[in-house]
């Protein structure tokens, strides 16, 4: 079997050689020369697959190491006889740890204290539930936005203006939809923008197109009392360098690029692909996962409950590191930038995540203990 994947997927070797032939190429330099003779096709989300890629070629199934799937064209996969496969859910604790790492450099910048804030989550999919679960895990006031969800079941769900009116801090997970019967390209538009509380907290770790940001940056120039995170971008890898400028954080697309999550990815399309051609498994991911660098830490009972949040969250994850390297690449001309962009993610460092971290609380504190337990690390 020919296969082509996308070099920036990691364990390529250890999942796939068994399958065939691996050519690795560049996300965005896989073209329809390059796929013409492969039967497998591995990608990430940077490679557009649809008809254009496809059409003619020997590609049989495609897998994309990634929860989204707006860059496939699943509606021609279904004409052509392609199989396909995502990873629901790979990075969705990667994604928790960037949430809560980039509401605790807001708090310390704002002097705000989390616990008394309002959070809206727009997407209650794989990411956005876990990101929900957490906060109210740890006593947050929390209210869910997602219409799909709440169509096929009913439930507490609340419409987006609802939390806009009410919420001080707005994250966004929720896929790209550009048709259908709830898209979600720009979701929030100039008008939904402008509803924005005063003093709110805006965090995009979904989709650049999901926010119009020609309409955010100009809002941004208006009302400095906003506070931004953006961690996507329309036009990747292209980044509007003003509206960067105009964020409280600024990250080049990497808030689920946990090293555990990316490896997640590959060993969810393998299990995927093993299914498709009815083999049984070899290869387990648990013997490949290596040990964390920080296995555990200790905490007394007497521990501010404050300060014990941002020392576990920021022992596993800080976005100021990430923040900085953006914001160092945002010089020169835009083929400059855009190389750059994707030179962030290819050669990105190594983070792990909270659920690999184990908590020894030294004498009797609840407190402590359910904060522990609603951030996803182990209490010993």
């Amino acid at each position: 079997m020919q296969i082509v994947a996308d070099e920036n997927i990691p364990l390529l070797d250890e999942f796939f050689a068994g399958f065939g032939q691996i050519r690795r190429l560049p996300g965005r330099g896989i073209d329809a020369a390059a796929v013409a003779d492969a039967e497998l096709l591995l990608v990430r989300s940077v490679t557009r697959v649809d008809r254009a890629l496809l059409e003619g070629s020997a590609v049989r199934f495609v897998g994309t190491c990634t929860i989204g799937t707006d860059h496939l064209d699943l509606a021609y996969f279904a004409q052509a006889g392609i199989g396909w496969a995502s990873a629901p859910g790979c990075n969705a604790r990667g994604v928790v740890d960037y949430v809560l790492g980039s509401l605790l450099l807001l708090a310390e910048q704002q002097g705000v204290a989390l616990a008394t804030r309002t959070y809206g989550v727009v997407g209650a999919g794989e990411v956005g539930a876990r990101v929900v679960e957490v906060m109210r895990g740890l006593g947050w006031r929390v209210l869910v936005c997602d219409p799909p969800r709440q169509l096929a079941e009913g439930g507490d769900f609340v419409s987006l203006e609802q939390l806009l009116a009410e919420c001080d801090v707005l994250s966004l997970h929720t896929p790209l939809e550009r048709g259908g019967a709830q898209p979600t390209h720009h979701l929030l538009d100039a008008r939904r923008l402008g509803q924005l509380k005063p003093g709110a907290w805006l965090i995009n770790a979904s989709r650049g197109a999901v926010v119009d940001n020609s309409a955010l940056r100009e809002l941004l120039q208006r009302r400095d009392d906003l506070q931004v995170v953006l961690d996507v971008w329309e036009g990747e890898p292209q980044v509007d360098v003003e509206l960067a400028g105009l964020c409280r954080i600024a990250t080049p697309h990497i808030a689920g690029y946990s090293l555990d999550g990316k490896l997640r990815g590959t060993a969810q399309i393998y299990s995927a692909l093993c299914a498709h051609l009815g083999r049984t498994p070899t290869v387990s991911l648990a013997e490949l996962m290596p040990a964390p660098w920080l296995a555990e830490l200790s905490l007394d009972a007497s521990a501010d409950p404050a300060w014990a949040l941002a020392t576990l969250c920021r022992a596993v994850y800080d976005p100021r590191r990430d923040d900085a390297d953006l914001r160092r690449s945002l010089q020169g001309d835009t083929a400059h930038r855009r190389v750059a962009f994707d030179a962030l993610r290819k050669h990105y460092p190594m983070r792990r995540e909270i659920d690999g971290l184990s908590v020894k609380l030294q004498g009797d504190a609840p407190q402590l203990a359910q904060m522990i337990k609603a951030l996803g690390a182990t209490l010993r």
